[in-house]
C-alpha cells in the first residue's frame, strides 16, 4: 500500500487531479447504475440503435482523450466497489463532457451459456475503455456525446 501511495505522490499534479476526478466519477456512475435506468443516466446523449461508426475526432484532443482513458482504467483498479465496463464508459463520457471532447460508447451482447453484456468507449479509432474482449460482442446500441458548438 505504501508503494502505491508513493507512486501516486510522484505523479504530475495534472495526473493526480485527473485520477481523483476519475475515482470520484466512477463512484457516482456506479451509484447511478445501481439506482437508475440507463436511459435516465444517458438522457442528454444521442442514442442510436445498433452500430454506427464514430468519426468525430481531432488530433488536438486525441492525446488527452487517450490519457483520460488510461487514467480511468487505472482508477477503476483502486475503487473499493466494482468499476466495470459500463461505469468506465459513463465516466469517460462525463469527463469528456467537461472538456467538450466528443466520444461514443457501445453496448453489446454476447450469448454463450448465458447472456453477457459489455460496454466500451472510443475516440476516433482508439478504444479507451472496455477493450478486452469487445470484439465478441454484437453492438445493440451506440451512445454518443457531441459537444455543442461554441458561438
Amino acid at each position: 500500500m505504501l508503494k502505491k501511495i508513493q507512486k501516486f505522490i510522484k505523479l504530475p499534479t495534472q495526473d493526480k487531479l485527473l485520477f481523483i476526478e476519475a475515482f470520484y466519477t466512477l463512484g457516482m456512475m456506479k451509484r447511478a447504475i445501481d439506482t437508475k435506468p440507463l436511459k435516465d443516466i444517458t438522457k442528454d446523449l444521442h442514442h442510436h440503435k445498433g452500430y454506427i461508426k464514430h468519426s468525430i475526432s481531432n488530433t488536438k484532443d486525441k492525446d488527452l482523450a487517450i490519457h483520460i482513458g488510461d487514467i480511468i482504467q487505472k482508477a477503476s483498479r483502486y475503487t473499493p466497489w466494482q468499476s466495470a465496463c459500463l461505469a468506465q464508459s459513463l465516466t469517460l463520457i462525463e469527463m469528456f463532457k467537461k472538456r467538450s471532447i466528443p466520444a461514443m460508447f457501445y453496448l453489446g451482447v454476447y450469448k454463450d451459456d448465458d447472456m453477457k453484456a459489455h460496454a466500451w468507449s472510443i475516440y476516433g479509432d482508439s478504444i479507451l475503455t472496455g477493450k478486452s474482449g469487445h470484439e465478441k460482442f454484437t453492438v445493440v446500441s451506440s451512445i454518443e456525446f457531441i459537444p455543442k458548438e461554441e458561438s
